[in-house]
């Protein structure tokens, strides 16, 4: 029985589908080589569990209205964003959604808060107790990322080493392909033990599923070769800003631009809006409407939520597509 909270598509692979290192690109980091202008820009930002469902819910509204997000020259993901993006370039949106949608629900846990989600229990509860202390005690957004990675650090060397074989698997498992597309897509991550931001594409010499499992890491840090790395999300939640000189930016938030760092340190979605309009970029958002904001933020991994935070998407998307026609085609 499939027990992850991301919908799975079954596929076979061998030796030869998984991307060979390409020892004529030995930097692994791709910040340098992000095409510097192009046309269309898709950014996927983080949101756990049911977060990627909405995102994939998006995607399918707005390819059924006659809008192929997949198309993007560029495509940046971050965390479940980064899972999202694997995705989309190696099945269709209205597969992906199927997929969730047919997926036999888990049962809810935890206490019932007011607005109909779950009180966080457990490992989420104590993540996000966690980390709120380690970003209130840090001066700015590069010491609190030192800060996160030195945490996940010391809870990864009291534990077995179980956990890095267990979640890659449980990442490859989400990709309908292990190979990396031709267009260009870039997952985000934070170097756990400098704290600098790194960005994978499929130069990087580092197989999808690792990139995304990296991207994906929140609390643990992600060993590729002998360095590692915890949530892209920790650089910002989307990192709109790596589309800097395309003309034409989506950006899909679950979180709805919200951060959880002060405003001064400039990590909130509105900042990054900003910077790509100072460079010409035309800029457009979605985010959750009112009446499913409660299915993400401490209600991100409830895996029971990720039909209805997949539908919500799916009718956001078919909603907006009439708007987004101009800026997309």
């Amino acid at each position: 029985m499939n027990t992850s909270p991301f919908s799975t598509l079954h596929v076979t692979s061998t030796a030869s589908d998984r991307p060979r290192c390409d020892q004529d690109q030995p930097q692994v980091d791709a910040t340098k080589r992000v095409r510097a202008a192009g046309e269309r820009a898709l950014v996927l930002g983080g949101g756990g569990s049911t977060g990627n469902a909405w995102l994939i819910g998006v995607i399918a509204g707005l390819f059924d209205a006659g809008l192929d997000m997949t198309e993007a020259d560029l495509i940046i993901g971050t965390s479940a964003g980064s899972t999202a993006a694997a995705q989309v370039t190696s099945a269709t949106p209205t597969e992906l959604l199927a997929a969730i949608l047919a997926a036999t629900p888990r049962p809810r846990t935890g206490p019932v808060q007011s607005d109909g989600g779950r009180v966080p229990v457990g490992p989420v509860a104590d993540h996000m107790e966690r980390t709120s202390r380690i970003i209130a005690a840090a001066e700015d957004a590069a010491d609190m990322r030192r800060r996160i990675g030195a945490a996940a650090l010391e809870m990864d060397a009291a534990s077995d080493g179980s956990r890095q074989t267990q979640w890659r698997a449980t990442v490859a498992a989400r990709l309908p392909s292990q190979r990396w597309p031709e267009r260009t897509i870039l997952v985000t991550a934070v170097d756990a033990n400098t704290g600098e931001p790194v960005v994978f594409d499929r130069h990087s010499g580092v197989d999808l599923a690792d990139a995304v499992a990296a991207s994906c890491a929140s609390g643990f840090p992600y060993s590729i070769g002998d360095n590692r790395y915890i949530d892209g999300g920790y650089r910002r939640n989307e990192n709109a800003d790596l589309a800097a000189g395309y003309a034409r930016v989506l950006v899909l938030s679950p979180f709805g631009g919200r951060s959880r760092h002060p405003q001064e340190w400039g990590m909130q979605l509105a900042a990054q809006v900003d910077e790509l309009r100072a460079r010409d970029s035309r800029v457009e958002t979605i985010f959750p409407d009112s009446n499913s904001e409660h299915m993400f933020g401490a209600n991100a991994m409830d895996p029971s939520l990720r039909p209805p935070a997949a539908r919500a998407g799916y009718h956001r998307g078919r909603a907006l597509a009439e708007q987004l026609t101009e800026l997309w085609r």
